[in-house]
């Protein structure tokens, strides 16, 4: 019996310390810390020609301006797609202004939309763009990061109308690049060099996305963001404190793949052309107090444009939301190299993945995530029938012999080795197991873990209402206890954030332990009946989505185990156990 409650204490223990330490120690008050943290402060990247094996286009410091002045101050051709509001600035031809019409800051559908780029020199300064770099020996004027181009009068880029902007260097070059856009996130760029001189000229192409100051990010192990790529058939993910205090830069060899960054919730991505080989950087670069964070590819082979004739290169940006269709395409359709590892699914993938693709599925069916989760929930207990049957059964078997367990402790009251010897030869001889009891809560916590992640990192569980006052599947419950749900005027501290969701997961997860026998052991006994309240705190921090899953889980182990019982002919007694697990009324009973 003793090495029994070793045993489980320790399961009870570390299950606990895993899933709920980190997200209510650490996570969430770091991500409120992140949300009170002003603006930093960006510095403008200009940039010039490089020679093939160094770094794209450097950079310079000037001065910060707001990012509506920065979009209203140059020329610019605007996006109009069905998920895009935003333009291309004409001077350096960047993708500097992308905005996305269904995404907002909060639930409230008139927050400002969620804005992914912006222009170079303003807070959070964030573009991308493509271009040439001269072979060796090579002195011709290539258009850089200031280069203004030229395109028709009021030319608007939407889906099916692409865009032709043009440059001549004023030297017998003429550039030309046309844009198009798909209906959700990907551009793609094709460059042709027009050489009217009387030799052939070699010009190396690349692309970069740059990222003035350190964004924020949560800091948490379930989530990745940061510098992304698949260069070599190995995804490369680095942090941006690893690349800013050890690293610097990293440089790898590929053909293809893909590159860039990416946030929880929205990435961007060079997607050079699949047969290409190139040298893919990826690096930190300092000016003055601000850090800029860059990735970039440099082609290996030079493409040479015969005199009085022309050549051309195309490749892809991706700059979107991390819709999981979407970039299941793209990386099918073109063929990139594991692309579909822009969205972080974890070491568990084998579960994670299914898991989404049954949610995704149920919702389009119900239209509601939430309702959606519910049905999984059942789905997993079909599943797991048969197992948690038997462990239901052993629990009555248990609970049959509770009169015999009571005798023990009545026949040995002051030797505690006996008590435990005796029991132990009664559960050998019964052939039940008194840890049968924590089996549908170790079952339950596989499939935690994957709804965590599934509801922590997918988009498409962003701002998922569920009914009433849940409108954020992946927020934790917005009520407390503490203020009366709202009828009192102020906000209890974080610790204190206890919700309706979170306290019927308590009373459920306590209502179905008081289903089994109380425990003969003291240790085991105080566990019990503490657990509840302490997974109702813990959980309080965490997505509603999870919640919910685990209060109707719970729920539904009542019903299962409760028709067991009585299947087995144990009377199924409630009130009994609630006294018999609390000290003071079994006192009054007993005294009684």
């Amino acid at each position: 019996m003793q090495h029994d409650n070793k045993n489980f204490i320790i399961a009870i223990v570390l299950s606990m310390a895993i899933i709920f330490g980190w997200q209510y120690f650490y996570a969430t008050p770091m991500q409120k810390k992140l949300e009170q943290q002003p603006p930093q402060q960006q510095t403008q990247v200009t940039g010039g020609q490089q020679q093939p094996g160094s770094s794209v286009p450097g950079s310079t410091e000037a001065q910060i301006v707001p990012r509506e002045t920065a979009i209203a101050a140059g020329k610019r051709i605007t996006i109009e797609t069905p998920v895009i509001d935003g333009s291309i600035n004409l001077i350096g031809a960047q993708f500097d202004d992308i905005r996305f019409k269904n995404y907002r800051e909060t639930v409230d559908p008139k927050s400002p939309e969620i804005a992914l780029l912006s222009p170079s020199g303003t807070p959070q300064g964030y573009f991308a763009e493509q271009g040439f770099v001269a072979a060796t020996g090579t002195t011709a004027n290539l258009p850089g990061p200031k280069t203004e181009w030229q395109a028709p009068a009021d030319a608007v880029l939407a889906p099916g109308k692409p865009v032709t902007l043009t440059w001549d260097n004023g030297e017998g070059l003429v550039f030309t690049r046309t844009i198009s856009v798909d209906e959700d996130y990907l551009f793609s760029i094709k460059q042709e060099v027009h050489n009217k001189t009387a030799e052939p000229i070699s010009l190396f192409p690349y692309a970069r996305i740059q990222r003035q100051g350190t964004p924020k990010v949560a800091g948490i192990y379930v989530l990745f963001e940061g510098l992304i790529g698949v260069l070599n058939g190995e995804l490369d993910e680095i942090h941006y404190k690893d690349l800013k205090d050890e690293t610097k830069k990293i440089t790898k060899d590929g053909t293809g793949g893909w590159l860039g960054f990416t946030d929880k919730y929205w990435a961007s991505a060079l997607i050079p052309d699949q047969a290409t080989g190139l040298a893919g950087t990826f690096q930190h670069i300092t000016q003055g107090t601000s850090d800029v964070y860059q990735t970039d590819y440099l082609g290996k082979t030079a493409i040479t444009i015969p005199a009085g004739g022309s050549a051309a290169y195309t490749d892809r940006l991706f700059a979107g939301a991390k819709v999981v269709q979407n970039i299941n395409a793209i990386g099918e359709k073109y063929g990139v190299d594991r692309f579909d590892l822009m969205i972080d699914w974890g070491w568990f993938y084998f579960l994670t993945k299914p898991l989404f693709w049954l949610l995704e599925y149920i919702k389009g069916i119900v239209g509601n995530f939430g309702l959606a989760i519910l049905i999984v929930t059942v789905i997993v207990k079909l599943l797991f029938f048969p197992l948690q049957n038997k462990s239901y059964e052993s629990m009555s078997k248990m609970k049959k012999l509770q009169p015999e367990m009571e005798k023990i402790k009545q026949q040995n009251p002051d030797d505690r080795m006996k008590q435990q010897q005796e029991m132990m030869a009664l559960y050998k001889r019964e052939k039940v197991s008194p840890l049968s009891g924590c089996l549908p809560i170790l079952i339950a916590i596989p499939v935690f873990f994957a709804l965590y992640k599934v509801i922590y990192v997918t988009i498409e569980m962003r701002h998922a209402p569920f009914f009433g006052w849940i409108q954020d599947l992946s927020a934790p419950d917005p009520t407390s206890l503490f203020n009366l749900f709202g009828l009192l005027p102020f906000t209890p501290p974080h610790l204190l954030m206890v919700g309706v969701w979170p306290i019927i997961m308590g009373i459920t997860m306590w209502l179905q332990m008081r289903l089994n026998p109380t425990p003969p052991d003291p240790i085991q006994a105080q566990l019990f009946n503490w657990m509840p309240l302490i997974f109702t705190f813990m959980l309080a921090a965490f997505p509603a989505g999870l919640v919910i899953y685990w209060a109707w889980n719970n729920f539904l182990s009542i019903l299962q185990q409760s028709y067991i019982m009585r299947r087995q002919g144990v009377e199924v007694n409630f009130f009994g156990n609630i006294r018999d697990s609390l000290p003071f009324l079994k006192r009054k009973s007993s005294t009684g």
